[in-house]
């Protein structure tokens, strides 16, 4: 089934719109991945470690941190004003 999400990423990749998301990763790590981008630019085996990197990469760039969940479901989201 396909969706727009893809095209929402695109939109942002490589603007000062592009969000940090903290997503489960492989083999249980954490991943913090850059919209638009596909390597994460930070990977833990802890989630607070990998959430505390997302909202500093965030906060650099004046854009927003997404902290999913387990299952990939957005459970949080910190703004930080442009």
């Amino acid at each position: 089934m396909a969706d727009n999400r893809g095209n929402y990423f695109e939109e942002r990749e490589g603007t000062d719109d592009a969000r940090f998301h903290v997503v489960p990763g492989d083999d249980k790590k954490w991943a913090v991945k850059e919209e638009g981008k596909d390597d994460p630019v930070f990977t833990s085996d802890d989630k607070n470690e990998a959430v505390n990197e997302a909202k500093k990469q965030a906060e650099e760039a004046k854009t927003k941190a997404i902290i999913h969940d387990d299952d990939g479901k957005i459970e949080d989201q910190i703004e930080y004003d442009q």
